[in-house]
């Protein structure tokens, strides 16, 4: 049927077949015997030393625990006003939307990222540590991926 199907689009179209499917949009697609393994090994390398934290030791959380992360109007309300505003609210951003992409081969960051990404307005200092944390823990497993487990 797959062969079928090439036939059908060639004749019609000017198609190559370029074999089986190795790399699409920076995932990275492997056939292990249990299944297909998607992982986006380069992109997280790529973001680590785009970050600056080759250097850094990995993390073995997403999150520290107990952290409790919070807005500037809770802090003004409730006056610790000890964490300062970022001044450079773009860079956060950019980070949190390549964490964002990351998460569809890494479900184990999708929650600390989605909590993450509410500060995008007005992220604070502590958002932008808590960020640098997930990408040391990424550091501490870029190959893991997601695993569709084959039928047997």
């Amino acid at each position: 049927m797959i062969q079928a199907t090439k036939e059908t689009l060639h004749l019609n179209f000017k198609v190559k077949d370029p074999g089986e499917l190795k790399y699409f949009q920076g995932i990275e697609i492997m056939r292990p015997p249990k299944g297909i393994l998607l992982n986006q090994r380069k992109y997280a390398f790529s973001l680590i030393s785009e970050v600056g934290l080759r250097g850094s030791k990995p993390e073995s959380s997403p999150l520290e625990q107990n952290q409790k992360l919070t807005t500037i109007d809770y802090d003004k309300h409730v006056g610790a006003i000890r964490d300062e505003e970022l001044q450079d609210i773009g860079r956060y951003q950019k980070l949190i939307g390549k964490l964002i992409y990351l998460t569809i081969t890494k479900p184990d960051i999708c929650f600390v990222v989605q909590m993450l990404s509410q500060f995008m307005q007005h992220p604070k200092c502590s958002h932008l540590e808590a960020t640098l944390r997930v990408v040391r823990y990424i550091k501490g497993c870029p190959r893991r991926g997601v695993l569709l487990k084959r039928n047997l």
